[in-house]
C-alpha cells in the first residue's frame, strides 16, 4: 500500500505540492490525473524517493520511505516518464542488471525473462542492443525491467506512451493480473478510457492539491458530468474557488 499524508513541496515562490494526501490500496489500481503543471511529477519523484516533502510523509506498506529507503527500493517498481536505456546494453541484459541489483538468482532471472518478454511481446527485441529503439520498445524495456523482482507495489507513469494497439492491450491485461495477485498500482497516464477501463479509484490532482478522488462512476455524480473527462474538467475548474 502507498500513502501519502499531508505532503507539500515548495521550489522557490513555486507551491509546487499543497498538503497532498492519498492512499493507493493492495488489489486496486489508482489513478493518478492532473494537468500540466499541476504537481504530478513532484509527487511521483518523492515516490521514487528522487525528492524529499518539506512537510508530511510517504509510506509504503506501513515503512516511511525516508527512513527505509533499502526496503522500499525492494518493494517498489518504477516506470518513470523518461526511460533512460544503456544503448549498448540489450533488453535481456537490461532486466538482468537491474534483477541482479535486487539479489535475484540466475535461474530466477531467467524464468523471470521469459514470463515478461512473453507477456510484453518482447521476443523479437530480447536479444536486440536497444540504440535504435522505438519509444514503444523503449517503454516495454523499462517495464520489464520495473517488474523483474516482483514488487509489492507499483507506480507507472504514462506506461501505454508510443505503443501500438495490441501492445497497449497487452499492458493493461498485465495490470490486471498485477490487481489479482493483490499488487498495489498506481497508474498516471492522460487517456481517459485506460483510467476508466482500470481504476477502481481515481485521484485528480490541480494547483498542486487534490481536487477530486472516487471511482469513474462517482467522480461524475461528484461534478455532475456525463463522462470522465468531462468531471476532470469540472474538478480541476473549482480548485481554488471560494467555499
Amino acid at each position: 500500500m502507498i500513502q501519502v499524508q499531508e505532503v507539500s513541496k515548495t521550489f522557490g515562490d513555486v507551491k509546487a505540492l499543497q498538503q497532498v494526501s492519498l492512499t493507493a490500496p493492495d488489489g486496486q489500481i489508482t489513478g493518478l490525473l492532473g494537468p500540466n503543471g499541476a504537481g504530478k511529477t513532484t509527487l511521483l519523484r518523492m515516490l521514487y524517493m528522487i525528492l524529499k516533502p518539506d512537510q508530511g510523509f510517504i509510506e509504503i506498506d506501513g515503512l516511511n520511505i525516508q527512513d527505509n529507503t533499502q526496503e522500499v527500493a525492494r518493494r517498489l517498481g518504477a516506470l518513470p516518464h523518461s526511460h533512460e536505456l544503456y544503448e549498448r546494453l540489450t533488453s535481456r541484459e537490461h532486466v538482468h542488471y537491474y534483477g541482479e541489483l535486487h539479489g535475484l538468482t540466475s535461474s530466477q532471472l531467467e524464468e523471470r525473462c521469459k514470463d515478461l518478454f512473453r507477456i510484453l511481446n518482447m521476443e523479437d527485441i530480447k536479444d536486440r542492443k536497444t540504440a535504435g529503439f522505438s519509444q514503444g520498445q523503449k517503454v516495454k524495456v523499462a517495464l520489464a525491467r520495473a517488474l523483474v523482482h516482483q514488487p509489492q507495489n507499483i507506480i507507472l507513469d504514462e506506461p501505454t506512451s508510443g505503443l501500438d494497439v495490441m501492445s497497449r492491450r497487452n499492458i493493461r491485461e498485465l495490470l490486471l493480473d498485477l490487481k489479482a495477485q493483490g499488487r498495489c498500482i498506481l497508474l498516471s497516464t492522460h487517456l481517459m478510457q485506460e483510467l476508466a477501463v482500470l481504476c477502481d479509484r481515481i485521484v485528480i490532482i490541480a494547483k498542486g492539491q487534490v481536487a477530486a478522488v472516487g471511482s469513474p462512476e462517482e467522480l461524475k455524480e461528484q461534478t455532475q458530468t456525463e463522462s470522465l473527462e468531462d468531471a476532470f474538467v469540472a474538478a480541476i475548474e473549482r480548485v481554488g474557488e471560494p467555499a
